[in-house]
Protein backbone atom coordinates (compact mmCIF):
# COMPACT_ATOMS: atom_id res chain seq x y z
CA UNK A 1 0.00 0.00 0.00
CA UNK A 2 2.82 2.42 0.89
CA UNK A 3 4.74 3.61 -2.15
CA UNK A 4 8.47 4.42 -2.11
CA UNK A 5 8.53 8.06 -3.25
CA UNK A 6 12.28 8.01 -3.98
CA UNK A 7 12.30 5.37 -6.69
CA UNK A 8 14.45 5.93 -9.75
CA UNK A 9 12.38 7.21 -12.69
CA UNK A 10 13.61 6.80 -16.26
CA UNK A 11 11.45 8.67 -18.78
CA UNK A 12 10.24 6.33 -21.53
CA UNK A 13 10.93 9.04 -24.11
CA UNK A 14 14.65 8.42 -23.61
CA UNK A 15 14.32 4.97 -25.19
CA UNK A 16 11.76 5.48 -27.95
CA UNK A 17 9.28 2.71 -28.91
CA UNK A 18 11.75 0.25 -30.45
CA UNK A 19 14.34 0.85 -27.77
CA UNK A 20 11.67 0.21 -25.15
CA UNK A 21 10.55 -3.06 -26.79
CA UNK A 22 14.16 -4.22 -27.10
CA UNK A 23 14.84 -3.31 -23.47
CA UNK A 24 11.74 -5.06 -22.11
CA UNK A 25 12.02 -8.23 -24.18
CA UNK A 26 15.75 -8.97 -24.06
CA UNK A 27 15.25 -11.67 -21.39
CA UNK A 28 12.50 -13.58 -23.22
CA UNK A 29 13.92 -16.94 -24.29
CA UNK A 30 12.42 -19.18 -26.99
CA UNK A 31 11.33 -22.56 -25.58
CA UNK A 32 8.76 -23.90 -28.08
CA UNK A 33 9.90 -25.79 -31.19
CA UNK A 34 6.90 -24.27 -33.02
CA UNK A 35 8.40 -20.76 -32.62
CA UNK A 36 10.54 -20.24 -35.74
CA UNK A 37 10.93 -16.47 -35.26
CA UNK A 38 9.82 -14.51 -32.19
CA UNK A 39 10.37 -10.82 -31.49
CA UNK A 40 12.56 -8.76 -33.83
CA UNK A 41 10.97 -8.86 -37.29
CA UNK A 42 7.75 -7.54 -38.90
CA UNK A 43 5.88 -10.63 -37.71
CA UNK A 44 6.48 -13.79 -35.74
CA UNK A 45 6.79 -17.07 -37.63
CA UNK A 46 5.21 -20.21 -36.19
CA UNK A 47 5.07 -23.79 -37.45
CA UNK A 48 2.41 -26.02 -35.87
CA UNK A 49 2.78 -28.91 -38.35
CA UNK A 50 -0.29 -31.18 -38.05
CA UNK A 51 -1.84 -29.66 -34.90
CA UNK A 52 -4.94 -27.49 -34.60
CA UNK A 53 -4.18 -23.97 -33.39
CA UNK A 54 -6.28 -22.12 -30.80
CA UNK A 55 -6.08 -18.34 -30.39
CA UNK A 56 -7.63 -16.15 -27.69
CA UNK A 57 -7.23 -12.52 -26.63
CA UNK A 58 -8.13 -10.39 -23.61
CA UNK A 59 -7.96 -6.67 -22.90
CA UNK A 60 -7.41 -5.35 -19.34
CA UNK A 61 -8.16 -1.67 -18.71
CA UNK A 62 -7.09 0.33 -15.66
CA UNK A 63 -10.09 1.45 -13.62
CA UNK A 64 -12.30 -1.26 -15.14
CA UNK A 65 -10.40 -4.54 -14.66
CA UNK A 66 -7.75 -3.54 -12.15
CA UNK A 67 -6.89 -0.87 -9.59
CA UNK A 68 -3.22 -0.02 -9.14
CA UNK A 69 -3.93 1.15 -5.58
CA UNK A 70 -3.59 -2.50 -4.53
CA UNK A 71 -2.60 -4.43 -7.67
CA UNK A 72 1.22 -4.50 -7.89
CA UNK A 73 2.42 -4.10 -11.48
CA UNK A 74 4.32 -7.38 -11.37
CA UNK A 75 1.13 -9.21 -10.33
CA UNK A 76 -0.81 -7.39 -13.04
CA UNK A 77 1.61 -8.58 -15.73
CA UNK A 78 1.34 -12.12 -14.38
CA UNK A 79 -2.47 -12.02 -14.24
CA UNK A 80 -2.78 -10.58 -17.77
CA UNK A 81 -1.00 -13.69 -19.07
CA UNK A 82 -2.93 -16.13 -16.85
CA UNK A 83 -6.41 -14.99 -17.91
CA UNK A 84 -5.51 -15.80 -21.52
CA UNK A 85 -3.79 -19.11 -20.85
CA UNK A 86 -6.91 -20.19 -18.94
CA UNK A 87 -8.96 -19.84 -22.15
CA UNK A 88 -6.46 -22.00 -24.04
CA UNK A 89 -6.63 -24.74 -21.38
CA UNK A 90 -10.45 -24.55 -21.54
CA UNK A 91 -10.14 -25.88 -25.11
CA UNK A 92 -8.14 -28.87 -23.73
CA UNK A 93 -5.13 -27.39 -25.54
CA UNK A 94 -1.48 -26.68 -24.66
CA UNK A 95 -0.56 -22.98 -24.56
CA UNK A 96 2.57 -22.24 -26.62
CA UNK A 97 2.95 -18.51 -27.44
CA UNK A 98 1.66 -15.09 -26.37
CA UNK A 99 1.85 -11.54 -27.68
CA UNK A 100 1.65 -8.59 -25.28
CA UNK A 101 0.50 -5.08 -26.21
CA UNK A 102 0.41 -2.16 -23.78
CA UNK A 103 -0.76 1.45 -23.91
CA UNK A 104 0.53 3.64 -21.11
CA UNK A 105 0.57 7.28 -20.09
CA UNK A 106 3.64 9.33 -19.24
CA UNK A 107 2.98 8.86 -15.51
CA UNK A 108 4.67 5.45 -15.84
CA UNK A 109 8.48 5.54 -15.77
CA UNK A 110 10.60 2.76 -17.27
CA UNK A 111 11.00 1.12 -13.85
CA UNK A 112 7.21 0.63 -13.58
CA UNK A 113 7.03 -0.97 -17.02
CA UNK A 114 9.95 -3.25 -16.08
CA UNK A 115 7.92 -4.42 -13.06
CA UNK A 116 4.95 -5.17 -15.32
CA UNK A 117 7.14 -7.15 -17.71
CA UNK A 118 8.83 -9.06 -14.90
CA UNK A 119 5.38 -10.48 -14.07
CA UNK A 120 4.77 -11.33 -17.74
CA UNK A 121 8.17 -13.04 -17.87
CA UNK A 122 7.47 -15.01 -14.66
CA UNK A 123 4.17 -16.33 -16.04
CA UNK A 124 5.70 -17.17 -19.44
CA UNK A 125 8.50 -19.09 -17.73
CA UNK A 126 6.24 -21.02 -15.35
CA UNK A 127 3.72 -21.96 -18.05
CA UNK A 128 6.38 -22.59 -20.69
CA UNK A 129 5.07 -20.15 -23.31
CA UNK A 130 7.09 -17.94 -25.66
CA UNK A 131 6.52 -14.17 -25.80
CA UNK A 132 6.73 -13.60 -29.57
CA UNK A 133 5.66 -9.99 -30.10
CA UNK A 134 3.20 -7.22 -29.34
CA UNK A 135 3.02 -3.45 -29.42
CA UNK A 136 3.60 -0.48 -27.14
CA UNK A 137 1.85 2.83 -27.59
CA UNK A 138 0.96 5.88 -25.53
CA UNK A 139 -2.33 6.42 -23.73
CA UNK A 140 -3.77 9.76 -22.62
CA UNK A 141 -4.76 8.24 -19.30
CA UNK A 142 -4.15 5.00 -17.52
CA UNK A 143 -2.79 1.65 -18.57
CA UNK A 144 -4.20 -0.91 -21.02
CA UNK A 145 -2.83 -4.41 -21.53
CA UNK A 146 -3.87 -6.74 -24.31
CA UNK A 147 -2.53 -10.29 -24.38
CA UNK A 148 -3.16 -12.78 -27.18
CA UNK A 149 -2.44 -16.44 -26.44
CA UNK A 150 -1.94 -19.27 -28.89
CA UNK A 151 -1.96 -22.97 -28.28
CA UNK A 152 -2.03 -26.35 -30.01
CA UNK A 153 -4.26 -29.39 -29.70
CA UNK A 154 -4.72 -32.61 -31.63
CA UNK A 155 -7.91 -32.55 -33.66
CA UNK A 156 -9.37 -35.47 -31.69
CA UNK A 157 -8.62 -33.82 -28.30
CA UNK A 158 -10.16 -30.35 -28.73
CA UNK A 159 -13.14 -29.66 -26.42
CA UNK A 160 -15.81 -27.05 -27.18
CA UNK A 161 -18.69 -25.68 -25.08
CA UNK A 162 -21.32 -27.45 -27.16
CA UNK A 163 -20.71 -31.18 -26.53
CA UNK A 164 -22.55 -31.78 -23.23
CA UNK A 165 -25.29 -34.44 -23.26
CA UNK A 166 -28.19 -35.13 -20.86
CA UNK A 167 -26.97 -37.28 -17.89
CA UNK A 168 -23.37 -36.02 -18.26
CA UNK A 169 -21.81 -35.07 -14.91
CA UNK A 170 -20.87 -31.45 -14.24
CA UNK A 171 -17.37 -31.15 -12.75
CA UNK A 172 -15.37 -28.20 -11.44
CA UNK A 173 -11.70 -27.83 -10.47
CA UNK A 174 -10.42 -26.24 -7.27
CA UNK A 175 -12.70 -24.01 -5.18
CA UNK A 176 -14.85 -21.02 -6.09
CA UNK A 177 -15.56 -17.46 -4.99
CA UNK A 178 -12.15 -16.71 -3.45
CA UNK A 179 -11.09 -14.12 -6.01
CA UNK A 180 -14.23 -12.03 -5.50
CA UNK A 181 -13.91 -12.04 -1.70
CA UNK A 182 -10.21 -11.20 -2.02
CA UNK A 183 -11.29 -8.16 -4.02
CA UNK A 184 -13.81 -7.17 -1.32
CA UNK A 185 -11.06 -7.26 1.33
CA UNK A 186 -8.71 -5.17 -0.85
CA UNK A 187 -11.44 -2.61 -1.62
CA UNK A 188 -12.25 -2.29 2.08
CA UNK A 189 -8.61 -1.80 3.04
CA UNK A 190 -8.19 0.78 0.27
CA UNK A 191 -11.02 2.86 1.81
CA UNK A 192 -9.45 2.55 5.29
CA UNK A 193 -6.08 3.60 3.84
CA UNK A 194 -7.63 6.71 2.25
CA UNK A 195 -8.87 7.82 5.67
CA UNK A 196 -5.72 6.84 7.56
CA UNK A 197 -2.61 6.44 5.32
CA UNK A 198 -0.47 5.54 8.36
CA UNK A 199 -2.58 2.45 9.00
CA UNK A 200 -1.01 -0.72 7.62
CA UNK A 201 -3.66 -3.38 6.98
CA UNK A 202 -3.39 -6.83 8.56
CA UNK A 203 -4.05 -9.10 5.59
CA UNK A 204 -2.78 -12.33 7.17
CA UNK A 205 -6.27 -13.78 7.74
CA UNK A 206 -6.99 -13.32 4.02
CA UNK A 207 -3.78 -14.51 2.31
CA UNK A 208 -5.40 -17.25 0.22
CA UNK A 209 -8.33 -15.24 -1.14
CA UNK A 210 -6.16 -12.17 -1.82
CA UNK A 211 -3.76 -14.36 -3.78
CA UNK A 212 -6.77 -15.69 -5.73
CA UNK A 213 -7.45 -12.10 -6.79
CA UNK A 214 -3.93 -10.71 -7.26
CA UNK A 215 -2.08 -13.80 -8.50
CA UNK A 216 -4.48 -16.35 -9.97
CA UNK A 217 -3.21 -19.52 -11.66
CA UNK A 218 -4.49 -21.18 -14.82
CA UNK A 219 -5.27 -24.90 -14.66
CA UNK A 220 -2.64 -26.23 -17.05
CA UNK A 221 -2.32 -29.20 -14.69
CA UNK A 222 -5.91 -30.28 -15.36
CA UNK A 223 -5.36 -30.71 -19.10
CA UNK A 224 -2.51 -33.12 -18.33
CA UNK A 225 -4.43 -34.79 -15.51
CA UNK A 226 -7.45 -35.54 -17.72
CA UNK A 227 -5.18 -36.95 -20.40
CA UNK A 228 -3.42 -39.15 -17.82
CA UNK A 229 -6.81 -40.35 -16.53
CA UNK A 230 -7.95 -41.04 -20.09
CA UNK A 231 -10.93 -38.69 -19.69
CA UNK A 232 -12.01 -36.40 -22.50
CA UNK A 233 -14.61 -33.85 -21.34
CA UNK A 234 -17.71 -33.53 -23.49
CA UNK A 235 -17.77 -29.73 -22.96
CA UNK A 236 -15.48 -27.29 -21.14
CA UNK A 237 -15.20 -23.60 -20.24
CA UNK A 238 -13.09 -21.55 -17.81
CA UNK A 239 -14.73 -19.71 -14.92
CA UNK A 240 -13.99 -16.05 -15.49
CA UNK A 241 -17.49 -14.58 -14.96
CA UNK A 242 -18.94 -16.73 -12.18
CA UNK A 243 -20.20 -20.30 -12.07
CA UNK A 244 -23.80 -19.60 -13.12
CA UNK A 245 -22.82 -17.66 -16.27
CA UNK A 246 -20.47 -20.41 -17.37
CA UNK A 247 -23.00 -23.20 -16.76
CA UNK A 248 -25.54 -21.25 -18.81
CA UNK A 249 -23.02 -20.90 -21.68
CA UNK A 250 -22.51 -24.68 -21.75
CA UNK A 251 -26.26 -25.39 -21.47
CA UNK A 252 -27.23 -22.97 -24.24
CA UNK A 253 -24.50 -24.09 -26.63
CA UNK A 254 -25.02 -27.79 -25.89
CA UNK A 255 -28.84 -27.47 -25.84
CA UNK A 256 -29.18 -29.17 -22.46
CA UNK A 257 -30.51 -28.32 -19.01
CA UNK A 258 -28.71 -28.67 -15.69
CA UNK A 259 -29.19 -29.41 -12.00
CA UNK A 260 -26.44 -27.78 -9.92
CA UNK A 261 -26.30 -28.83 -6.25
CA UNK A 262 -25.60 -26.00 -3.81
CA UNK A 263 -24.15 -28.36 -1.19
CA UNK A 264 -21.60 -29.71 -3.69
CA UNK A 265 -20.03 -26.34 -4.66
CA UNK A 266 -16.40 -26.42 -3.36
CA UNK A 267 -15.63 -23.51 -1.02
CA UNK A 268 -12.41 -22.77 0.89
CA UNK A 269 -12.69 -22.31 4.71
CA UNK A 270 -11.03 -18.86 4.49
CA UNK A 271 -13.60 -17.89 1.86
CA UNK A 272 -16.47 -19.07 4.09
CA UNK A 273 -15.23 -17.15 7.15
CA UNK A 274 -14.71 -13.96 5.09
CA UNK A 275 -18.24 -14.22 3.66
CA UNK A 276 -19.54 -14.45 7.25
CA UNK A 277 -17.48 -11.40 8.23
CA UNK A 278 -18.87 -9.38 5.31
CA UNK A 279 -22.37 -10.85 5.81
CA UNK A 280 -22.44 -12.06 2.20
CA UNK A 281 -23.98 -15.35 1.04
CA UNK A 282 -21.18 -17.68 -0.09
CA UNK A 283 -23.30 -19.47 -2.69
CA UNK A 284 -24.22 -16.16 -4.34
CA UNK A 285 -20.53 -15.22 -4.54
CA UNK A 286 -19.55 -18.61 -5.99
CA UNK A 287 -22.32 -18.32 -8.59
CA UNK A 288 -21.68 -14.71 -9.60
CA UNK A 289 -18.25 -13.60 -8.34
CA UNK A 290 -15.97 -14.55 -11.22
CA UNK A 291 -12.20 -14.37 -11.77
CA UNK A 292 -11.55 -17.81 -10.26
CA UNK A 293 -10.05 -19.19 -13.52
CA UNK A 294 -10.98 -22.73 -12.59
CA UNK A 295 -12.21 -25.13 -15.29
CA UNK A 296 -15.83 -26.26 -15.54
CA UNK A 297 -16.51 -29.32 -17.67
CA UNK A 298 -18.89 -32.17 -18.33
CA UNK A 299 -18.01 -35.86 -18.58
CA UNK A 300 -20.01 -38.94 -19.45
CA UNK A 301 -21.12 -40.98 -16.43
CA UNK A 302 -18.93 -43.92 -17.42
CA UNK A 303 -15.84 -41.77 -16.78
CA UNK A 304 -16.91 -41.07 -13.17
CA UNK A 305 -14.84 -43.92 -11.62
CA UNK A 306 -11.69 -42.43 -13.19
CA UNK A 307 -12.12 -39.04 -11.48
CA UNK A 308 -14.07 -39.78 -8.28
CA UNK A 309 -11.11 -40.00 -5.91
CA UNK A 310 -9.27 -36.96 -7.30
CA UNK A 311 -8.91 -34.03 -4.84
CA UNK A 312 -8.64 -31.50 -7.73
CA UNK A 313 -12.09 -32.34 -9.09
CA UNK A 314 -15.61 -32.02 -7.66
CA UNK A 315 -18.83 -33.26 -9.25
CA UNK A 316 -21.36 -30.47 -8.62
CA UNK A 317 -24.35 -31.58 -10.69
CA UNK A 318 -25.50 -33.20 -13.88
CA UNK A 319 -26.94 -32.22 -17.24
CA UNK A 320 -30.62 -32.78 -18.04
CA UNK A 321 -32.87 -32.49 -21.07
CA UNK A 322 -33.07 -28.92 -22.40
CA UNK A 323 -36.79 -28.80 -21.60
CA UNK A 324 -36.06 -29.39 -17.89
CA UNK A 325 -34.28 -26.03 -17.66
CA UNK A 326 -31.24 -24.88 -15.67
CA UNK A 327 -31.58 -25.03 -11.89
CA UNK A 328 -29.76 -24.63 -8.60
CA UNK A 329 -30.86 -27.32 -6.16
CA UNK A 330 -30.56 -25.62 -2.76
CA UNK A 331 -29.54 -27.21 0.53
CA UNK A 332 -33.27 -27.26 1.37
CA UNK A 333 -33.75 -29.26 -1.85
CA UNK A 334 -35.82 -26.62 -3.61
CA UNK A 335 -35.08 -25.80 -7.25
CA UNK A 336 -34.27 -22.22 -8.26
CA UNK A 337 -33.74 -21.19 -11.91
CA UNK A 338 -30.08 -20.34 -12.60
CA UNK A 339 -29.48 -16.75 -13.64
CA UNK A 340 -26.39 -15.20 -15.19
CA UNK A 341 -25.35 -12.46 -12.80
CA UNK A 342 -21.63 -12.66 -13.42
CA UNK A 343 -19.53 -9.53 -13.53
CA UNK A 344 -19.72 -7.90 -16.87
CA UNK A 345 -17.96 -4.90 -18.32
CA UNK A 346 -20.69 -4.06 -20.84
CA UNK A 347 -23.71 -4.42 -18.54
CA UNK A 348 -25.23 -7.14 -20.63
CA UNK A 349 -24.92 -10.93 -20.64
CA UNK A 350 -21.20 -11.52 -20.32
CA UNK A 351 -18.96 -13.82 -22.42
Amino acid sequence: MIEDKNQQRTDLGQLGEFGLIEHLTKHFDIKQSSTIKGIGDDAAVLDFKDKQVVVTTDLLVEGVHFDLAYMPLKHLGYKAVIVNLSDVYAMNAEATQITVSIALSNRFPLEAVEELYSGIEAAAKLYNVDVIGGDTTSSTKGLLISVTAMGVVNEEDVVYRNGAKPNDLLVVTGDLGGAYMGLQVLEREKEVFKVNPENQPDLDPYTYIIERQLKPEARKDIVKLLKDLDVKPTAMIDISDGLSSEIIHICKQSKVGCDLYENKIPLDPQFISTCEEFDIDGTTVALSGGEDYELLFTISQEDYPKIKANPNLTVIGYMTEESAGMHLVTRAETKIPLKAQGWNALNNDSE
